[in-house]
């Protein structure tokens, strides 16, 4: 037998109960908790309901048998069983004790009721033929219940069977049922409206908390969600959230310190590109002259692309500095040859044995050295040095100037970014190169720290490890 390919199966119909699953559930916190109250509370009540009306059940038929035996005994008084013979003994209430009642001796039947034959008669004279206490059910146009009752003291097998209409206790737990059905609707109705107002106002803190959030990333506001007496679970949400601002606020620290590192650092060479060109512009140059301009805007635009390198390598996640060596007279009189304008900056080496190597590499030595070195050209009214030596097994290198120095309330502040001691001066500047030399050095392994015993003027000192 051939099978037909996998893509000629026809559709399957879904089944009611993936019908029933694929009902879109609420879409809020909400309706879906008062959604689950609800199916709880209707699977409770079902179960309830089911139990309830059971127990009602037997109980209404125990009530049946019970009128059934006591109407058994008033019949068996009617019955005369002495001299070993049975007889039925006519009373004044003789037509009420015969309605639904048959009357056995020894399995043959003495009396029944005027309207007895059919269905309940086979089941009296089945019941009667037993012998004992009994009682069984018959269903028809209408349901009755017979119950057979041996008379006590009779020679002869003597059965009194007796039928009552179930129709009264029918009606009965019928209306028991419909009326339990409708106390279920009830309640459902009142359980979800009830749980949606208990599950509103316990969301509320959780709204205040999104409300919050919405405001305070407009903002930038500094506020905590932890705390303000809200519930252990929605406290620990608030301690997990503040930890995010946190990280969130700390990325957006950092890049816009970054953003200004970079515009602080890219402010020279750019500025040494704008001044050649203006130079180179301003009228006719030889051949000569316009090899060297191009060779200063070369170097000058290599320059921004190591700084643009050096600050990005550095700020992805706080990574280690790549391994390197720098050797430290080389880069000091290059960028003393860069930064004199004047003759001011003098390069101060010691005539040791050996080369005197750190162990950076060469650009991040200069991007360390340059904001110090930047400053003291700003602030030096003649001389700055820049002095090198071996120390405690590392590379020292020294930024001395013979300005005004720094003021000594200012100290404290010198490494924090945004800070200067005077803005007014009339110097440029953001407050971002001395924080960025010292995390450019302690990102190699080194420190840049300001010596507030020297004097006149300022030194500012970059320890590094040597290569």
């Amino acid at each position: 037998m051939r099978l037909p390919h996998s893509g000629s199966f026809p559709a399957r119909p879904p089944s009611s109960l993936a019908r029933l699953t694929s009902w879109p559930a609420p879409r809020t916190l909400r309706g879906r908790l008062s959604l689950a109250a609800l199916v709880t509370a209707a699977l409770l009540m079902l179960i309830l309901t089911v139990v309830f009306n059971s127990v009602v059940g037997h109980r209404l038929r125990q009530e049946a048998d019970d009128e059934l035996r006591t109407r058994a005994a008033a019949v068996a008084t009617t019955v005369d069983t002495r001299h070993g013979r049975v007889r039925v003994l006519e009373t004044s209430g003789d037509r009420l004790l015969d309605t639904n009642a048959w009357i056995y001796a020894d399995g043959r039947l003495l009396e029944r009721p005027p309207a007895g034959a059919g269905a309940l008669t086979r089941a009296a004279d089945a019941l009667a033929a037993r012998g004992r206490r009994g009682c069984a059910t018959v269903h028809g146009p209408d349901t009755v219940r017979l119950c057979a009752a041996p008379v006590p003291g009779a020679a002869a097998r003597t059965t009194v069977v007796t039928a009552l209409d179930l129709a009264p206790y029918r009606s009965s737990a019928r209306t028991l049922l419909l009326g339990s059905c409708a106390l279920d609707a009830v309640m459902l109705v009142c359980t979800y409206a009830l749980t949606r107002l208990v599950v509103g106002r316990a969301l509320r803190p959780v709204r205040t908390m999104t409300d919050q959030a919405t405001q305070w990333s407009a903002v930038g506001s500094e506020e905590r969600f932890a705390g303000g007496g809200r519930p252990a679970e929605l406290a620990a949400l608030g301690v997990s959230l503040d930890s995010l601002l946190d990280r969130i606020r700390a990325v957006l620290r950092h890049e816009r310190q970054l953003t200004g590192e970079l515009s602080h650092e890219l402010r020279t060479p750019l500025s040494r590109i704008v001044a050649e060109l203006d130079w180179w512009r301003s009228r006719p140059r030889s051949d000569a002259e316009t090899r060297a301009s191009h060779e200063v805007l070369a170097e000058a635009a290599q320059s921004m692309r190591t700084i643009c390198d050096t600050l990005l390598d550095e700020a992805r996640a706080g990574a280690p500095t790549a391994p390197g060596t720098a050797d430290v007279p080389t880069v000091l009189h290059r960028m003393a040859t860069h930064a004199d304008a004047s003759g001011t900056v003098r390069v101060v080496v010691p005539d040791g044995p050996g080369p005197l190597t750190a162990g950076v590499q060469p650009a991040l030595l200069e991007r360390i050295v340059s904001p110090l070195l930047a400053n003291a050209v700003r602030y030096a009214r003649t001389t700055v040095t820049l002095g090198a030596s071996r120390a405690d097994g590392g590379i020292r290198v020294e930024v001395t100037d013979d300005g005004p120095g720094v003021p000594a309330a200012f100290t404290e502040l010198l490494f924090q970014p945004g800070k200067r001691a005077d803005p007014g001066d009339g110097h440029g500047g953001a407050g971002l190169g001395l924080p960025l030399a010292r995390r450019l050095a302690r990102s190699a392994g080194g420190e840049v720290s300001y010596d507030p015993g020297y004097g006149p003027g300022a030194r500012f000192v970059v320890s590094l490890p040597a290569g």
